[in-house]
């Protein structure tokens, strides 16, 4: 059992953690102790990576198998904060190996260069939630000193297992870095996934768009089925994060996953704001606020575009168990960003996606006021081109909108120009997840319904506040994910992005533009 729901609905995501660290401790110091995930080096390629937050870890990686019988498997790909020229490779192993590295060349038969990983270890006792007695291995290797817009081949192995024996080369993966200058690219985005048939479905389109990356904006395998931030009793299971990564490797072991985290992927067991998990299985870009308390806060830049990452756990009302925990300092973080990226010549367009939603018309959870109290100001005064949401398990996309209110009616087909109309919030959560609900008929491409107002709310610190709300545009209650083209101008011309909402089918159901000056 872990924190008991009547103790937890009175804490906070520390607090449970520290409850749980207690109850079982005594197990764990028997089997083991804590490990502090630190700087692994080696090669031109590779820097040392910031140390992490302690892991529980099981006794110590030294019970291995003949490395020859492991395979590894879930690879996935991360963006460095220099998207150009870093990127992190992470795999996972099903036991503890010798020797873990990874290959990297420019041609598949040329891997001499061989550069040691990084090993970090996840352990979750039996009790805690549904999972057993049962340990992770996580495997990361950042590279750096990239050349731009180049392509290369790799291959991850450990002692017994090489994968540039002849006999493996079926193994290797590859992976292309941002470019230097503006150039067309495309790139997608879903949240709330997890592990299921309408997940593999949209994985499998979302890898025909060759896309440059995709963002995955949050409830990332549902590990936690609750999402409450409560407790780990109520089915948690670590072993579902197995079967993601190994669901998505398909895509993220050529494609850079960039995440951001959501309600679910708050796991108290692991540390005091419910992470660090997440800081075993992925290596994200170290550049956000605090890194230690929001490792899913961060920013990149590819071509003319820059993304930025948040953290709305931070300011949900309506899930609070890390409500205020980085007392601020992300958003004055983000305002920083938002106003640097504004002044660089070589950037036209910043993105930003997130878990919670600005504006949504969901019966489920709807909008939430904590965003739109702490971020919208800052999209309208730095006149983000668009926000990417999810948390509601459907597809929505609203008008124009400015101060709360639509500045323009935004039919499908249409264009939006920031820099004078306001700001465009597409919900895309149809990843894989069951269903929700909305209160309006849908209204999507082909098949248009178009009503006065819909009847929804938004949380607040106070509760739920019904509103009635005339912004909402698009709505598609079934599996799908988002698309967008981004289209480089000479300067002083019409420089685009083209959104499109992509259905399971492969039909698409939404599309309009963003278009703005080119600097």
């Amino acid at each position: 059992m872990g924190v008991p729901d009547r103790l937890a609905e009175r804490m906070s995501m520390a607090e449970q953690h520290e409850y749980l660290r207690a109850r079982f401790s005594r197990r764990t110091m028997i089997r083991g102790g804590a490990v502090t995930l630190g700087a692994v080096s080696g090669g031109a390629f590779v820097t040392g990576a910031t140390a992490q937050a302690a892991v529980p870890t099981q006794r110590t990686a030294t019970e291995t198998v003949d490395g020859a019988l492991v395979a590894p498997f879930g690879r996935h790909l991360a963006y460095g904060a220099d998207a150009r020229t870093e990127m992190t490779v992470s795999w996972q192993v099903p036991v503890a190996v010798k020797k873990p590295f990874i290959r990297i060349g420019a041609r598949p038969w040329d891997l001499s260069r061989k550069i040691e990983a990084e090993v970090r270890t996840l352990y979750t006792p039996a009790g805690v939630g549904a999972s057993g007695d049962h340990t992770q291995y996580y495997l990361h290797a950042r590279l750096t000193h990239l050349r731009p817009g180049k392509t290369y081949y790799y291959g991850v192995g450990h002692e017994g297992f090489d994968p540039a024996e002849p006999h493996l080369l079926g193994t290797l993966g590859t992976f292309t870095t941002a470019p230097a200058h503006k150039a067309p690219f495309t790139f997608t985005a879903f949240g709330d996934q997890g592990v299921s048939y309408h997940a593999l479905a949209n994985d499998s389109l979302i890898l025909g768009q060759n896309p440059a990356f995709h963002l995955h904006a949050g409830d990332i395998a549902y590990g936690d089925p609750a999402g409450q931030g409560k407790s780990t009793d109520t089915g948690f299971d670590s072993r579902t994060w197995d079967q993601f990564l190994a669901q998505t490797e398909s895509v993220a072991k050529q494609i850079p996953w960039m995440v951001s985290y959501g309600n679910h992927d708050m796991e108290a067991w692991y540390s005091p704001n419910g992470y660090g998990g997440e800081q075993a299985r992925w290596t994200l870009p170290d550049n956000g606020p605090d890194e230690e308390n929001l490792p899913g806060v961060y920013s990149f830049v590819h071509g003319n575009t820059a993304i930025i990452s948040l953290d709305p756990n931070d300011v949900s009302f309506e899930i609070p168990v890390n409500l205020g925990i980085s007392g601020g300092t992300q958003t004055k973080w983000f305002e920083a960003q938002l106003k640097r990226f504004r002044a660089r010549d070589d950037i036209d367009f910043v993105i930003v996606f997130f878990h919670h939603c600005a504006y949504c018309t969901s019966t489920a959870h709807a909008s939430e006021g904590g965003v739109r109290q702490e971020w919208v100001p800052l999209f309208e005064k730095y006149q983000v081109d668009l926000v990417i949401n999810d948390h509601n398990h459907q597809y929505e996309r609203t008008d124009v909108i400015k101060a709360g209110a639509v500045t323009k009616k935004l039919p499908i087909g249409g264009t939006a120009y920031p820099e004078t109309e306001g700001v465009v919030y597409v919900t895309a959560g149809a990843a894989g997840r069951s269903l929700y609900a909305f209160s309006a008929p849908d209204s999507y491409e082909g098949h248009e319904h178009e009503v006065d107002s819909v009847a929804s709310f938004i949380n607040t610190k106070d509760g739920k506040v019904n509103e009635t709300v005339t912004w909402s545009r698009v709505r598609y209650l079934n599996y799908s994910f988002l698309r967008v083209d981004v289209a480089p101008a000479p300067r002083g011309r019409q420089t685009t992005l083209t959104v499109s909402g992509i259905a399971e089918t492969g039909d698409r159901i939404d599309h309009f533009t963003v278009s703005r000056r080119a600097k």
